[in-house]
């Protein structure tokens, strides 16, 4: 590839999508708008990468440098204009003598195989500026690429100046370029804001280039996604649903098995391994990743979460959890942050941890919350166990052995620990050490009161009934 450098426009403020969040920074499968246009950059290996930027200026930067913190930030001053970007883009880049490629930072499915057959059009044809074109079923409202009888490249022309011929034209210009960095700098120089918006207009640029008789060539896209800019929530949405599919059809490729597509959500970084099975109504969001031969869903969300293999993750909310080998976990299971679950393990129904390591083959089967606990191997957390973490001030820790079996209803109250291989009965509140090989047990005698019912509630259905079950066992 020639010496190329890139420069990303990303200053604009995004009226249309009517947001206190900038438009580059509005989030398509798992990654701003932007970071998607910056990874592409990257791909073509440039010498700089430039992002210029204006609106909410620091937010901007700040989001730019933490998805690639080797771009140069450009500041966009009082002049409008994307030749006004382009311009002070070219300022951070002082020197360089290749080939400039322009992008802007809410065009999120451009590919570098499209940029790659764009620059290589611009340099075996000696061009001052190359610009990628598609065609569209509807072209309303976009600039049309007009050529001559051979199909030479004549002008752009756009909607509002169009004739009834020229706005029959199906190829528009996709806002994406390749310029000779001489030519467009000479050519930037002489381009004022006398127009009705006073702006510096960057396709200004082109006309300059072919008046000066630099040779401009249009490259019409493949893939019509290619150029899909986002303007509002609509067209956003547009955006994911092809990405999302796009991202589906490439790990069914790669053997996973999707049942519904329709329904089912997969982030752009997700990791998938071979014979995973992706139920209905699932979304893996992040940097979540799922080994080999693992089943995930129905109805499941995992955010930056780890799933072992041949794992069964059903109707489960997870976020930044680890979930073993061959564990399971649903359904109606909500894993928060730092949770592990070992190899073999369980998180059964109605069950919440939060900041729980559990060991191999360990179980917490029904209607538990789990907070604040580490779990050795192959316990069993009884039914509707709760640990009391919280006293009001701070966080406390509950130890719980190998091989422990805990009874029902029970609280632990934290700091508190019990012992491997240790029993506690049902409805036991452990305040205290467990011992190992100990049976915890607080629950007072039962004492039953006869005639009971009789005395304080006569004439009941429950007295009734309780005098004929007396008379019966007479």
């Amino acid at each position: 590839m020639p010496s190329i450098a890139v420069i990303v426009l990303a200053a604009g403020a995004g009226t249309r999508m009517k947001s206190r969040t900038p438009k580059p920074l509005h989030p398509l499968a798992g990654r701003p708008l932007i970071a998607h246009v910056l990874s592409t950059a990257g791909e073509l290996h440039p010498e700089a990468i430039v992002a210029v930027v204006r609106h909410e200026r620091d937010r901007m930067a700040e989001a730019v440098l933490e998805h690639a913190p080797h771009v140069r930030i450009a500041d966009q001053d009082e002049i409008p204009g994307t030749g006004r970007a382009v311009e002070q883009g070219l300022d951070a880049i002082a020197g360089f003598e290749g080939h400039v490629v322009v992008l802007s930072g809410d065009v999120p499915l451009i590919d570098a195989a499209t940029l790659r057959t764009l620059i290589e059009r611009h340099e075996s044809q000696g061009n001052q500026l190359t610009l990628l074109s598609a065609h569209l079923g509807d072209p309303t409202g976009l600039g049309r690429i007009v050529r001559d009888g051979s199909g030479a490249f004549v002008r752009i022309v756009e909607q509002k100046d169009a004739s009834d011929d020229e706005r029959a034209i199906d190829e528009v210009n996709g806002g994406i370029y390749v310029f000779d960095a001489a030519a467009l700098r000479t050519a930037l120089a002489t381009i004022g804001t006398d127009n009705a918006q006073g702006e510096k207009y960057l396709t200004d640029a082109a006309l300059r280039i072919q008046a000066s008789g630099g040779r401009i060539d249009a490259v019409a896209a493949a893939d019509p996604w290619a150029i899909h800019g986002i303007n509002d929530r609509i067209q956003l949405a547009d955006a994911a649903r092809e990405l999302n599919a796009r991202i589906i059809r490439r790990w069914q490729a790669a053997g996973v098995t999707v049942v519904d597509p329709a329904s089912t959500w997969i982030d752009v970084d997700v990791s998938l391994g071979e014979d995973v099975t992706i139920l209905p109504g699932s979304q893996l969001h992040g940097a979540t990743s799922v080994a080999a031969g693992a089943t995930i869903g129905p109805d499941t969300t995992l955010v930056d979460t780890e799933v072992g293999e041949d794992a069964v993750v059903k109707r489960t909310d997870a976020t930044l959890s680890v979930i073993g080998a061959r564990a399971t976990t649903g359904p109606w299971a909500y894993l928060r942050p730092n949770t592990i679950v070992g190899e073999g393990g369980k998180i059964g129904t109605f069950v919440e941890t939060k900041n729980a390591q559990l060991g191999a083959g360990s179980k917490v089967p029904h209607l538990s919350y789990i907070g604040d606990t580490t779990v050795g191997e192959g316990s069993n957390i009884g039914a509707g166990t709760i640990t009391a973490n919280y006293d009001g001030v701070a966080k406390h820790r509950t130890t719980v052995g190998s091989h422990v079996r805990t009874g029902s209803h029970n609280v632990f109250v934290a700091p508190v620990e019990i012992g491997d291989g240790a029993y506690t009965g049902a409805g036991t509140v452990v305040r205290k050490r467990v011992e190992p090989g100990a049976l915890a047990i607080t629950v007072a005698p039962q004492r039953n009161r006869t005639g009971w019912v009789e005395a304080n509630r006569p004439g009941t259905a429950a007295a009734e009934a309780a005098a004929a079950a007396e008379e019966q066992a007479e």
